[in-house]
C-alpha cells in the first residue's frame, strides 16, 4: 500500500517543466516573506500607538493599491513580458518595504501602503502568465496546483515567522519582507530565462481573435462569479474565526489549528488529486462541484453547536476539498480563454476579482453579522454560493 501511495505522489509531480518548478520555488520564497501585511493593524495600533481607525485606513489603502496593481500588472505583462514585470515589481516593492520600516510619519506611511501593494499585486498577473507559458502541454492545471502548493507552504511558514518576529521587533518584520522581495527579483533574474515565443504575423494574429477581456462576455461573467465566490471564500479566514471565538467559544490556539488543517490537507492531497482528475472532465464541472462543496462548509456553521470542535473541523475540511476542486480549474478557465498576446490582461482581470473580494468580503461579512447575526450571514453565503454554482454551470469554456 505504501508503494502505491508513493507512486501516486511520484506520478502527480512528474512531467512538469523545469521552469514550472523554478516558478514554484520563486513563489515559495515570495510567500515565505509575506509576513508584514497580516500584522499591519497591530503595527499601527501597538507600535505607532495610533487609533484603530488609522489602522483601518492603512489596511484599506493596501487593498486599493492591490486593485490598481492587479490592473496595471496585466497590461504591463502583455506589453513588456512576464519576466521583466516580475523582476521589477519584486525589486521596487522590496525597496519600498525597506523604506516603510524606517518611516514613521502617518501620511507617508499611507502613500507607501498604496505603492507597496501596487507593486506586490502587479507581480501576480505576470507570475500567472509565466506559469501558463512554461507549463508543458496537458499539465496546466497541475502546474497551477504546484504553484498553489508552494503558496500555501510559504504562507504558513511566513505567517508563523512573522508572528515571532513581530513579537520581537516590528521594524525587523518589514526589513525581512523587503529583503525577501529583493531576493525574489534576483532569483528570477538568475534562474528564469526569457522564453522565446514565435511571434505570429499580423494576419495570423488577427485570425487568432486577440480580444480584450471586457469584450469576452463569458469571461466577464466568469469574473463576476469569481468575485462572488472569493468574497465568500475570504469569510472563512476573516469572519469565521471571530464566530468560532464569540459564538462557539473556541480559544485562539484551537482556532489556529483548525484553520491550519486547510494548508496541511492542500499540501498533502491537492497535487495527487489533480493528477487523477485533470483532463477527465471539463474545468466547469470541477468548478461547480467545488463551489457546491464550499457551500456545504458554510451550511455546517448553521447547525446547533453540540460539538463545536467537530463541526468546525468538518466545515474546514469541506471548505478545503471545495477549494481544491474549484480554484485550480479557475486558472484553467482563464488560460483557455486567453493566448500569448492577451494572457497578462486576462490574468489581471482574474487577480482583480480577488483583490476586490479581499476588500469587500470581510467588510460586508462583519457588517451583516453585527446587524443581523451570524446565522443570517451563513444563510446569505450559502444562497450566494448556490447561485454561483448554477451560473458557473452555464458558462462557456472554449473560445468563441
Amino acid at each position: 500500500m505504501f508503494a502505491n501511495i508513493l507512486n501516486a505522489y511520484q506520478t502527480s509531480f512528474s512531467g512538469l517543466s523545469r521552469q514550472t518548478w523554478t516558478l514554484s520555488v520563486v513563489i515559495l520564497i515570495n510567500r515565505c516573506g509575506f509576513m508584514a501585511v497580516p500584522f499591519m493593524g497591530l503595527y499601527v495600533t501597538q507600535a505607532l500607538h495610533r487609533p484603530e481607525s488609522d489602522a483601518g485606513i492603512i489596511i484599506s489603502l493596501f487593498g486599493l493599491g492591490s486593485i490598481l496593481g492587479a490592473a496595471a500588472g496585466g497590461k504591463l505583462t502583455d506589453v513588456f513580458g512576464y519576466r521583466p514585470v516580475q523582476i521589477l515589481a519584486s525589486l521596487i516593492g522590496g525597496v519600498f518595504f525597506l523604506l516603510f520600516a524606517v518611516v514613521k510619519d502617518f501620511t507617508w506611511l499611507c502613500a507607501l501602503a498604496v505603492v507597496i501593494s501596487f507593486f506586490s499585486e502587479a507581480f501576480r498577473p505576470a507570475n500567472y502568465a509565466a506559469i501558463a507559458s512554461y507549463a508543458a502541454k496537458g499539465t496546466e492545471t497541475r502546474s497551477y496546483s504546484l504553484n498553489r502548493l508552494a503558496t500555501n507552504i510559504g504562507w504558513a511558514f511566513g505567517i508563523s515567522m512573522g508572528g515571532i518576529i513581530a513579537s520581537y521587533n516590528y521594524t525587523l518584520l518589514f526589513l525581512v519582507e523587503g529583503s525577501v522581495s529583493v531576493l525574489v527579483a534576483i532569483v528570477i533574474f538568475l534562474s528564469l530565462p526569457s522564453k522565446k515565443v514565435q511571434r505570429k504575423t499580423a494576419q495570423e494574429k488577427k485570425e487568432m481573435n486577440v480580444r480584450k477581456p471586457w469584450n469576452d462576455m463569458p469571461f466577464v461573467k466568469f469574473l463576476i462569479l469569481s468575485a462572488m465566490f472569493t468574497t465568500c471564500f475570504f469569510m472563512m479566514f476573516r469572519v469565521v474565526p471571530v464566530f468560532y471565538k464569540e459564538v462557539w467559544h473556541l480559544d485562539e490556539s484551537l482556532i489556529g489549528i483548525i484553520l491550519g488543517l486547510n494548508g496541511v490537507v492542500i499540501a498533502l492531497m491537492e497535487m495527487v488529486m489533480i493528477s487523477k482528475i485533470e483532463n477527465k472532465r471539463s474545468p466547469i464541472f470541477y468548478i461547480v462541484l467545488g463551489v457546491v462543496i464550499v457551500c456545504f462548509s458554510f451550511a455546517v456553521l448553521m447547525l446547533p453547536k453540540f460539538f463545536p470542535i467537530v463541526l468546525a473541523i468538518v466545515s474546514i475540511l469541506l471548505f478545503t476539498f471545495g477549494e481544491m476542486f474549484s480554484l485550480p480549474f479557475f486558472n484553467t478557465f482563464v488560460v483557455k480563454r486567453s493566448n500569448e498576446y492577451n494572457r497578462g490582461i486576462y490574468a489581471a482581470g482574474y487577480t482583480l476579482s480577488w483583490s476586490v473580494a479581499q476588500v469587500v468580503g470581510p467588510t460586508s461579512g462583519f457588517y451583516i453579522a453585527e446587524k443581523f447575526g451570524y446565522q443570517t450571514l451563513w444563510i446569505a453565503i450559502t444562497a450566494l454560493l448556490l447561485l454561483c454554482a448554477y451560473f458557473f454551470s452555464k458558462l462557456q469554456l472554449a473560445e468563441d
